[in-house]
């Protein structure tokens, strides 16, 4: 892993995978202009009995993020294929088979709906079937209300959208699409940890997790059109900034937890390093009233791909292998992971 690493995906535009909700509402909107500068576009993941519902949130910024190509709409209907949907089946049947929802709530105020689309409703109905029944034999799901959606047990359907945003990157490839999962939510990477922590996962043992430097100043009260051309001008650093925290994890992963642990440090201040670098670049580019830092930070595991593994593993192995390709070849490392962000109020000048 010593070895120079090329770009995991050369030319191609780096897409944040907003993930777990299918539209984002209230102040984050302000908060995405800034995630613009880290990468190329935004993508959601939303059905097609809710188009629109995005404008509507936000009729701001939604809709000229649309018209400019900067926001990508993913619909399930087409975009959740065939592999995609095996491999979500079979890790929930696992999850499912080994109890890991035996000590949730069995009866929660409140079910959440999730679209049949997601799982895999649309290409085959027979195995998306199969699983919704398995669901609901347990009490984690009940009839539609709707005829478009599942209600879920909240835990449920957090977990499938988490397990989605990392099987989106495999399917964004098969459709020439670089997808990187980013949520403002700790919540959802806390259980992606949880799961990569499990015994018998490879990844257990693995798990790394970069700070969330302050790499950025908040821009809410930025026109669009003047962070992309402040984009056109330094964009190329803070997409770096995002591509080496996934560089690290993929270089930290693998190594004995004594190495690991050692690296994770001097990789830690490099990277607080470079944030203040790129946070002293917007303060001179801009004199804003309020000062606000906007924080990025990774958390996931990467581990070798060596023998057999449980069909958790086997179906995230298969989804997310790593593309980074080294001196000496394809890389043989895997990885899961999500970038996560995050808005201070009160941000030290530095």
């Amino acid at each position: 892993m010593g070895a120079a690493m090329a770009d995991e995906v050369g030319s191609e535009a780096q897409t944040a995978y907003y993930y777990p909700p299918p539209y984002w509402v209230g102040r984050e909107a302000d908060e995405l202009k800034t995630l613009l500068l880290f990468f190329d576009n935004l993508s959601i993941l939303l059905p097609r009995y809710m188009a629109g519902r995005p404008e509507i949130a936000d009729p701001v910024l939604a809709g000229p993020l649309i018209d400019r190509g900067l926001l990508r709409v993913l619909e399930p209907e087409t975009f959740v294929d065939q592999q995609m949907t095996e491999d979500l089946t079979t890790v929930m049947v696992d999850l499912l088979t080994s109890n890991a929802f035996d000590d949730l709530e069995p009866h929660p105020e409140r079910y959440h709906e999730l679209s049949y689309s997601r799982v895999g409703w649309g290409v085959d109905v027979g195995l998306a079937r199969m699983l919704v029944e398995e669901l609901e034999s347990r009490d984690l799901a009940r009839p539609t209300e709707d005829g478009v959606s599942i209600p879920l047990h909240p835990v449920v359907r957090t977990t499938i959208l988490i397990l989605l945003a990392q099987l989106a990157r495999a399917a964004g490839q098969r459709q020439g699409l670089s997808l990187h999962p980013v949520t403002a939510d700790s919540r959802p990477v806390d259980d992606l940890m949880r799961t990569l922590s499990r015994s018998k996962m490879p990844s257990a043992g693995h798990l790394v997790a970069l700070d969330i430097e302050p790499v950025a100043i908040g821009l809410e009260s930025v026109p669009l059109d003047e962070i992309l051309d402040f984009r056109s001008q330094h964009g190329g650093e803070y997409r770096a900034y995002a591509r080496d925290c996934r560089r690290f994890l993929i270089e930290l992963g693998p190594l004995p937890p004594d190495e690991r642990h050692a690296l994770l440090q001097l990789r830690r201040e490099e990277l607080q390093d470079r944030a203040l670098t790129l946070r002293r670049t917007a303060q001179r580019a801009w004199s804003l009233p309020q000062m606000v830092g906007f924080g990025l930070g990774l958390a996931g595991a990467a581990w070798e791909l060596v023998g057999q593994q449980d069909p958790v593993s086997a179906a995230i192995m298969a989804a997310t292998a790593a593309t980074l390709t080294t001196a000496d070849g394809p890389s043989k490392t895997t990885d899961a992971y999500s970038y996560i962000y995050r808005v201070e109020r009160t941000f030290a000048r530095r």
